[in-house]
């Protein structure tokens, strides 16, 4: 099976699911609960702007004649 990463990468589930795995994992290894917080923010923010930059290539590609895969 292969994985669709253009996808999965724009997926607002995916960076959720990531993010409540991350902080109770960062939490785990004794690090306060603000730093993960903070960590967590960055993660959340940095998948935005994947996604966006993703989206609009797709979109680019397509307006341009490409089949956008």
């Amino acid at each position: 099976m292969k994985i669709d990463w253009k996808r999965k990468l724009t997926s607002r589930k995916f960076w959720a699911a990531a993010v409540g795995f991350v902080a109770p994992v960062i939490i785990a290894f004794g690090v306060s609960e603000q730093t993960a917080t903070q960590i967590t923010g960055i993660i959340m923010s940095g998948a935005t702007l994947i996604a966006y930059i993703i989206g609009e290539g797709l979109v680019d590609s397509k307006s341009a004649g490409g089949d956008g895969k």
